[in-house]
């Protein structure tokens, strides 16, 4: 016998107790394993299926502005939008353009959905072969646009043109509003100078006393009148408004204002385009009770003035609604003036861009 040979064994062979134990810990780790392992897959499933409902946006709605749009630049701020489109699963993305004409190409290749621009943009657009259609307006604002004259300047109406130089941005809502404004005065545009200029060229020219009147439309009216006491001589209205932009009314031009959209996303996303409407006029409705606040908002991000933004605001109206026949036929009369000018090289039918108002 052999006493620690024995030992050796007893201590080199595990008991069956012990072995019992391993075993059914090993068991009990690989099934907690498993169980662990389809509650992760479950979760990250229906994580996966109920995302949108939790929030997590199901598309996105990109709009085209400018800085000059001073409503989709209070609700950029405000973030009014963003929360409204929230419970459709609609982000918001805010792409910022120089002018109209860059927005409608941004609109025309898909890089916004829609769009807010004046009168002038869509109609070179369509005339170019952009796709895109008409789906809201903003009501006239006759105002917001003047052929503005020197405080000290002998020119006493629209008349007085005759033979001057008049400033003007080339194919915009202006040069409607000139060409209107001379035919009511028995003048055409052949019978003044134009001089084509972009708004600083425009204002440069008209300080320096190098043109004889400038036409130019808001903020950069209001800018003009605040810093230089531009005088105005005539607006859209029936007569001269004057600085404070009261009385008259609009029997020359409307100066609409467009929110264009690219045509399937409008028509598969009624109800997106209904949540822009309900905050376009939310919004709209409290920037017109509350002028000076808004402006104090606005002024910082369009890096004007608070008393230049506030003059501007008082001359524009926000309360988008559907685009009626009515609109559609001023809008048509602007393009058909413009193909007299040939400003653009075809003519057009503004109505086949139109998304028409439901009944």
């Amino acid at each position: 016998m052999n006493p620690v040979a024995t030992e050796d064994s007893v201590l080199d062979i595990p008991p069956r107790s012990f072995l019992r134990g391993l075993r059914d810990l090993l068991v009990s780790a690989i099934v907690v394993a498993a169980i662990a392992l389809i509650v992760s897959f479950v979760s990250a499933a229906s994580a996966h299926a109920q995302a949108p409902a939790q929030g997590k946006a199901q598309g996105e709605l990109r709009i085209g502005y400018q800085k000059s749009a001073s409503l989709f630049v209070l609700q950029k701020a405000q973030g009014s939008l963003e929360k409204r489109l929230a419970p459709l699963g609609f982000g918001v993305k805010w792409v910022e353009f120089p002018a109209g004409p860059q927005l409608l190409e941004g609109l025309n290749v898909g890089a916004v959905d829609v769009g807010f621009v004046g009168e002038a943009p869509p109609i070179f657009a369509q005339a170019a072969g952009a796709k895109f259609v008409y789906f809201g307006f903003d009501p006239a604002a006759p105002r917001a646009e003047a052929i503005l004259v020197t405080k000290d300047s002998p020119i006493q109406s629209v008349a007085d043109l005759k033979g001057k130089k008049v400033a003007l941005n080339k194919g915009s809502n202006v040069h409607y509003l000139l060409v209107k404004q001379l035919e009511k005065n028995g003048l055409k545009l052949s019978d003044i100078q134009p001089v084509y200029l972009a708004p600083a060229d425009g204002r440069a020219a008209f300080e320096s006393k190098n043109v004889d009147a400038w036409v130019i439309w808001d903020p950069f009216q209001a800018a003009a009148e605040k810093a230089t006491g531009a005088r105005v001589l005539a607006d859209g209205t029936s007569g001269t408004s004057g600085t404070n932009g009261t009385g008259g009314t609009a029997d020359v031009v409307n100066n609409y204002q467009y929110y264009l959209g690219e045509r399937a996303f409008v028509k598969n996303n009624p109800k997106v385009i209904d949540a822009l409407f309900a905050d376009s006029v939310a919004q709209g409705i409290w920037l017109k009770k509350n002028l000076r606040q808004a402006a104090e908002l606005i002024a910082p991000l369009q890096g004007l003035p608070v008393d230049v933004v506030e003059l501007a605001l008082r001359r524009y109206e926000f309360n988008v609604k559907p685009i009626t026949p009515a609109v559609a036929a001023d809008q048509q009369k602007i393009a058909d003036t413009f193909y007299a000018l040939k400003l653009i090289p075809k003519p057009i039918k503004v109505s086949d861009a139109v998304v028409a108002a439901q009944p």
